[in-house]
This record gives C-alpha cells, sequence and structure tokens, in this order.
C-alpha cells in the first residue's frame, strides 16, 4: 500500500473539515525549504546557484514550526538544498511530529548513515529518497559517481531501523520507458521501499541542464507506455489514481498551485516551490494576495509543459475527493496495491 491508512483517514478527515468550514483554499501539504545549500550539483536542480550569503542561510526551528501551524497543513515535505546540511533539521523534524504533521523529509542520501541516529522510527515520519535511475543514470543525474550505491545502502540501513522509507523520481527526456520500469520495479521488489513518487521534471529556471526537460505530449506518451499492462498498479505510488491517469494523458487537469505551497528561508513563495514570482511573511497574505488565476497551462508561457505533482496532485487528490466514484476506485487501488 502506497499511503498509510493512518495518513488517508487523517487528510480525509481535514478535507471534510475545510469543507464544512467553507474554506475555498488550503494546504495539503506544505513545501517546507529551510535552507538551499546542497552537497550535489543535479542537472535538473538550480538551488545553489543562489548567491554565497543565500547558501549560508538557515531557517530557525521557531521560524519553521511556525509556519507550518498558521498553515494548519497537515502533512510538510522537508526539501531544499539538502535538509540533512542543517544542523536543526532533526529538531525541526520532531517538532513537527510532536505537532501529528506527517513528515517526509526529502534527501539524497548523502548524509543518511551519519544521521539517522538523531532520528526515530514513527507513523508520522518518512524519508523520501531520490532516485533518478538505476546506477548509471541516477549518477549521471546528480554529476556525481557513486551516489547511487549510498542511496541503495542508506535505504537498507533505514529500511532495517524501522523507518518508513519512500522515493522520488524524476522523468527527463533522457529516461526512456524501459528506464522508468526498471527502476520503478527495483525500487519496488528488490529494495522493498514503502511508497514511490514519480513526475517529470519541471523547467526549473535556474537549472545548469534546459535541454532535457520533457514536454507534455512526450511525457503522456512515456507514462503511457510505462504504465501499460497493469504495471503501474503492482507499484507502490504515493500518489492517487486520478493523478497517474493524467501523467498518461487519460485526463487533464488544470493546476491547483495553492495545494502544495512553499515556505522558505525567503518566506511563502508566490505561486510554488518551482516558480518565484515573490514572498510574502504570511500564510494568509499568500492566500489572499496571489493571483492564482493567472498560472497553469494555458494561462502563464511556464506552466506550459509543467506536469508536477506540486500542482496537479492537489487537483487529483480534491477531484477524488469529490466523487463517490473517485473515492471508491483510489480505495480499491489503494487496497490491491
Amino acid at each position: 500500500m502506497g499511503v498509510p491508512l493512518r495518513q488517508t483517514a487523517r487528510l480525509a478527515t481535514y478535507l471534510l473539515r475545510q469543507k464544512l468550514a467553507g474554506r475555498e483554499k488550503y494546504p495539503l501539504i506544505v513545501e517546507l525549504e529551510p535552507l538551499f545549500a546542497c552537497n550535489l550539483a543535479c542537472t535538473g536542480c538550480g538551488k545553489i546557484q543562489y548567491p554565497v550569503e543565500i547558501l549560508k542561510k538557515r531557517m530557525t526551528v521557531e521560524a519553521a514550526v511556525a509556519a507550518i501551524e498558521e498553515s494548519g497543513a497537515p502533512m510538510v515535505s522537508i526539501a531544499g538544498g539538502e535538509p540533512l546540511i542543517h544542523p536543526e533539521i532533526h529538531q525541526i523534524a520532531r517538532e513537527l511530529i510532536a505537532r501529528k504533521k506527517f513528515v517526509y523529509l526529502c534527501t539524497n542520501a548523502l548524509l543518511m548513515k551519519r544521521k539517522i541516529d538523531l532520528f526515530e522510527p514513527s507513523p508520522y515520519f518518512a524519508w523520501a529518497v531520490h532516485v533518478d535511475g538505476l546506477r548509471e543514470r541516477h549518477d549521471q543525474s546528480v554529476d556525481r559517481e557513486g551516489v547511487f550505491d549510498i542511496a541503495v545502502d542508506a535505504i537498507k540501513m533505514a529500511k532495517e531501523r524501522g523507518f518508513r522509507v519512500t522515493t522520488n523520481t524524476t522523468i527527463f527526456t533522457h529516461d526512456s520507458v524501459r528506464d522508468v520500469r526498471a527502476v520503478m520495479d527495483f525500487l519496488n521488489n528488490e529494495l522493498e521501499v514503502d511508497a514511490m513518487m514519480i513526475s517529470p521534471g519541471y523547467a526549473y529556471w535556474k537549472a545548469p541542464d534546459q535541454e532535457h526537460f520533457l514536454p507534455v505530449d512526450q511525457a503522456r506518451k512515456l507514462f503511457s507506455e510505462a504504465f501499460a499492462n497493469g504495471k503501474r498498479r503492482e507499484w507502490r505510488l504515493n500518489h492517487s489514481p486520478l493523478f497517474l491517469d493524467f501523467l498518461e494523458g487519460k485526463i487533464d487537469f488544470q493546476c491547483t498551485a495553492w495545494g502544495i505551497p512553499s515556505y522558505s528561508i525567503f518566506g511563502w513563495q508566490r505561486p510554488c516551490y518551482l516558480m518565484a514570482d515573490g514572498y510574502v511573511e504570511t500564510y494568509q497574505e499568500l492566500v489572499e494576495t496571489t493571483d492564482w488565476e493567472k498560472y497553469g497551462r494555458g494561462r502563464d508561457p511556464r506552466c506550459d509543459n509543467c506536469m508536477a505533482h506540486c500542482g496537479y496532485e492537489p487537483t487529483a487528490v480534491l477531484e477524488t475527493t469529490s466523487s463517490l466514484r473517485h473515492s471508491v476506485r483510489a480505495m480499491f487501488e489503494s487496497i490491491a496495491s
């Protein structure tokens, strides 16, 4: 099962409360970026392109917790940069877990073995290790040899210690249907990770490599072929069925950028963590003063080839919960996986 029942039940209750309260916009999960510094220079990411004085900044534990509390989000994805570089990252995670927030700590795994003793297994905590392919492909993506093997060893250690471990795989034009299936089979069947995320890369404007981001038509064809013959049901995917349908081109959605807002050392980022059209101090200001209608495919040229989960998974989740048929299907596929 890709998503734990406890988390599914919490999210369902949260969504019901928002509906009963008449709220139109609310976060499903917050992308928390407590720093931008990283120990890798991945070709599809540009976070470390910031000036040195920015890369030295670290969000305080108090600021991180206050932002999540203000938003009311039930889930938090701690990203960056590389979060394990942050000297107080374990304290940030611990404080959020104490408040019963579901925490996913995204990492390239280079520091996992050194830092793992600072964390404890919890139903509210999961490692989210980036694995962008098998050995050669992953090491090419992160521009350093040996990182794949380090990540695999770290995943095995975390599993042995009783941690929930998930993975995040980003797909580019380099990747074939065979590549996608190979890495998903490896993660699902050999490493037996608890859940996997998969998504086409977004053309992040600071990324060193701007030539290998998938356009929409190519992405749909790739995912449709990779998921064919019931393959996607064999994998413990941490996605709603409708988002996977969206990746295949079976259904189309508009972006729901407010569903996964981003809070970083600069503040709340408009409109999402992939685009920076200004920052505000409070979550309320983000929701009330951002012109959400101007973003999305067909509205903003920067969004035309975006199929990222941060915009479209919230749409899929909201669509699922508004339909009995889709809700039953999601429950059935979750149990079957």
